[in-house]
């Protein structure tokens, strides 16, 4: 007999966090526990609007699922059949994951066809976007304990933003952008050479999703050294060949995936597509971190820095240094 319980968790952020849709000072996750023969393993979603999601809207798709997923024969691949991805389905999937591996008595890492994970990897810590002088300045203090920089961006003086932090910066500190679908197709060739003479050396979705076409002729009419990485264009397996023609990356999130099963066929398939990976997030607790480190280990860009940006988290928590990030704890996911 399996039991499904479903709970809610507000976690606070460190001041606010702002991309270019607006701004949150608290992230609203949704846990779900699932118990067999005595043990509970746990997992959590972050619902996001731009998706439509809600957290009452996610909770209504657990329940649905509820006799299901107490159902002991029912399985991942079961799962990814009847529901959709998305955020619930996340949760459920990485419940079951570690319930599987579990109940074999092998790491996750094992469960999942993957080698064993890396010691640690290094993520990047994210720039709330603010105004030029603000980030810049945050970005210099920043870029004195992590390597890594993910700038947000998609606002006007995007250009006086590229450049006042890398003026600002170490020589040696790597510098990535997420637009958040903020730029104008107009304006995006200049925003890209702007760019790569400030040393960035990637952009996550420049414009907007319904738009991306357009980035076919920019790909053909613009030699740069910039690579370009879907995120709000990029959800599910189905996705890659069409994504294929227009980006160099695509960002596997979890919960756009909805779950650990159907990223590790999306990583599969887009490295045979040739398109580099990052594995990042929504803003979230270890909890929802803890998964997505098992497919961080062959990405390009890896950026899971989401507990950093929050002032509380879940128990034990994962474990960071630097710019660097260590396998989680058992006892906090898998």
């Amino acid at each position: 007999m399996r039991e499904l319980i479903i709970d809610t968790i507000s976690y606070p952020i460190k001041g606010k966090f702002t991309i270019s849709r607006g701004s949150k000072t608290h992230v609203e996750a949704v846990l779900v526990y699932i118990t067999q023969h005595d043990k509970t393993i746990r997992a959590e979603c972050v619902p996001y609007a731009r998706y439509g999601e809600t957290v009452s809207k996610v909770i209504f798709q657990m329940e649905e699922m509820r006799s299901d997923i107490e159902n002991c024969q029912f399985t991942r691949d079961d799962l990814c059949k009847k529901m959709l991805p998305g955020a619930a389905r996340n949760a459920l999937d990485c419940a079951l994951f570690a319930l599987e591996a579990q109940q074999k008595n092998i790491p996750v890492w094992q469960l999942a066809g993957l080698q064993k994970p890396l010691h640690k990897v290094k993520t990047a810590y994210t720039i709330s976007l603010d105004t030029p002088d603000i980030m810049a300045q945050k970005a210099k203090e920043a870029a004195t304990k992590y390597a890594l920089l993910k700038i947000k961006l998609g606002a006007e003086e995007d250009e006086e933003r590229m450049i006042k932090i890398r003026q600002n910066v170490l020589e040696n500190t790597q510098l990535i952008a997420d637009a958040n679908e903020g730029w104008q197709c107009d304006d995006l060739e200049r925003y890209l050479h702007c760019a790569e003479k400030n040393n960035f050396s990637m952009i996550e979705q420049p414009i907007a999703a319904d738009e991306d076409d357009f980035l076919i002729d920019i790909k053909k009419s613009c030699s740069l050294n910039v690579l370009l990485c879907a995120d709000e264009s990029f959800h599910s397996y189905e996705d890659l060949d069409k994504i294929a023609a227009k980006y160099d990356m695509i960002n596997i999130k979890l919960d756009k995936t909805g779950g650990l099963t159907e990223a590790l066929k999306i990583q599969k398939k887009a490295q045979n597509l040739n398109l580099h990976i990052m594995i990042g997030c929504m803003l979230g607790s270890s909890l929802a971190m803890a998964p997505a480190f098992i497919i961080a280990q062959n990405a390009m860009i890896v950026d899971l820095d989401g507990p950093l940006l929050l002032s509380e988290d879940q128990e034990p928590a994962l474990s960071f240094e630097g710019s660097y990030i260590y396998p989680p704890d058992k006892l906090l996911w898998g």
